[in-house]
């Protein structure tokens, strides 16, 4: 669903702290640095949350399809 490397990188997309995700995702910070740095596996509801707020802000996830996961933003609509 999404990995703590596409975590930290969509965080770098959109110059997101860890806080400014964990406030937008409605989670604690806690939550956000466990998932960031794999320690524990996160509820499939806590990956969700984070993920759903990284799309509302244009973020595209990308699977791995041979070619590695990873994420890219949108294009900007007109």
């Amino acid at each position: 669903m999404i990995s703590s490397m596409q975590c930290r990188a969509a965080r770098g997309l959109l110059d997101w702290s860890q806080q400014e995700l964990a406030d937008r995702a409605k989670v604690g910070i806690v939550t956000i640095r466990q998932l960031e740095a794999g320690t524990h596996e996160p509820r499939r509801s806590t990956l969700q949350v984070v993920r759903s707020a990284f799309e509302a802000a244009g973020v595209q996830f990308i699977d791995e399809n041979g070619g590695g996961e990873g994420v890219r933003l949108n294009k900007p609509r007109r």
